[in-house]
């Protein structure tokens, strides 16, 4: 049996992992599950899958995970070195899918422990991507992809080398507003930012879908895990979401992975590899869907995409700076405080701001993104004033 341990159990890819666990139950065992705040689900599913322990992010409900896991067996912590300890326990196999850079030291932890690493945090490869990067060469750790659009990458790059790879296309639905104005999105409600056409996701990855940085964010990524210079990945919009990323070669042959928009199905690539196992997903019917659309993105109206690629050209800090203030200013977004169109202008106004060296340590990561944080704090009281 394969160990496997869920680092943001509770979220949108979390859940979708262990569906898949559930179906091929001789084959998975469970060591550690964690979740940030929902004690009642995370304790849910420590039980359902008898977890040798569960980790919640927040200090303070230790008290309430232990109570709801009492007499299951199952070991409860809490806390940030919890998360780190439970990304040492040495699994086979780890999903990194906290949200956001809290996610940062537990993905680290888990990469220098060995073993496998899925990736689905976005945040961490971009905060941090030399330094996982070397952390994961230095310990010998597998390190897979989840994000459809990487994974699809992955999958078209097997057994080619990349001084072959001419161009890599990175595929973008274009999210809830693709077809709006600047004029219609400065009066989108989060409500309507969320409301993804094609896929099912959280409240954070939808609203960056909507403004495109998460095409960003996916961009400085695909720079770290498959390294051919960012001159040769593209953006392109495909609005039915079918191809989910391309890789051409200098031979100018172009192989695309295709698939249902599902993300058990990169999952599950991720989870069974090298081998592969079944899902429930629905198979691709190309003739009810009828037809592929594409089209180039635009700068002007989704300026996060301009963003991001200067950020990954700047390299060193930049990148840890920008998600920071991203994170920020999406969360008021989402609370009401700010419109819609506020969020690439605080990210660009702090980029603008605000520069630090080139990071050599976790901590110095995460000092760039607490300063930078500040910053968009202060750039978010002068707007809101």
């Amino acid at each position: 049996m394969k160990s496997v341990s869920i680092f943001g159990a509770t979220g949108s890819v979390g859940l979708s992992t262990l569906d898949l666990i559930r179906r091929e139950p001789d084959a998975y065992k469970v060591v550690a599950l964690t979740a940030n705040s929902d004690v009642d689900g995370l304790a849910a599913q420590a039980k359902a899958t008898g977890a040798q322990i569960a980790v919640i992010g927040q200090a303070r409900l230790y008290g309430a995970l232990k109570e709801a896991l009492a007499g299951s067996g199952v070991e409860a912590a809490a806390g940030e070195e919890a998360l780190v300890s439970a990304a040492q326990t040495g699994a086979d196999w780890t999903m990194a899918s906290i949200v956001g850079c809290a996610g940062l030291r537990p993905t680290i932890a888990a990469l220098k422990a060995g073993g496998t690493v899925a990736l689905a945090n976005k945040e961490s490869l971009v905060s941090a991507g030399a330094l996982m990067m070397e952390a994961a060469s230095a310990s010998g750790a597998t390190l897979l992809p989840v994000d459809s659009e990487h994974n699809a990458i992955f999958q078209c790059l097997a057994g080619s080398r990349l001084e072959d790879v001419a161009r890599i296309t990175l595929t973008a639905s274009g999210g809830p507003f693709r077809t709006k104005s600047r004029d219609e999105m400065a009066a989108m409600t989060p409500a309507q930012a969320v409301a993804h056409p094609n896929w099912s996701m959280g409240a954070k990855i939808s609203v960056d879908s909507a403004t495109m940085m998460n095409k960003g964010l996916e961009l400085i990524e695909a720079a770290y895990l498959f390294p051919v210079g960012l001159d040769r990945i593209e953006i392109l919009v495909h609005p039915q979401s079918v191809i989910h990323s391309m890789v051409e070669y200098r031979d100018r042959s172009t192989l695309a992975q295709l698939g249902s928009p599902d993300m058990r199905i990169p999952i599950a690539h991720a989870l069974a590899w090298p081998q592969r196992i079944a899902t429930p997903c629905q198979p691709l019917d190309l003739t009810r869907i009828g037809r592929l659309d594409f089209e180039a993105p635009d700068l002007e109206r989704f300026p996060a995409l301009r963003l991001a690629r200067d950020a990954a050209q700047a390299g060193g800090a930049t990148p840890a700076i920008l998600n920071a203030a991203n994170e920020v200013a999406v969360a008021a977004f989402l609370s009401g405080r700010i419109g819609f169109l506020d969020i690439a202008m605080i990210v660009e106004d702090v980029l603008n701001r605000y520069s630090a060296a080139s990071p050599a340590t976790i901590d110095d990561v995460l000092a760039a993104d607490g300063q930078a944080r500040t910053q968009a704090g202060q750039v978010m009281e002068r707007l809101t004033a």
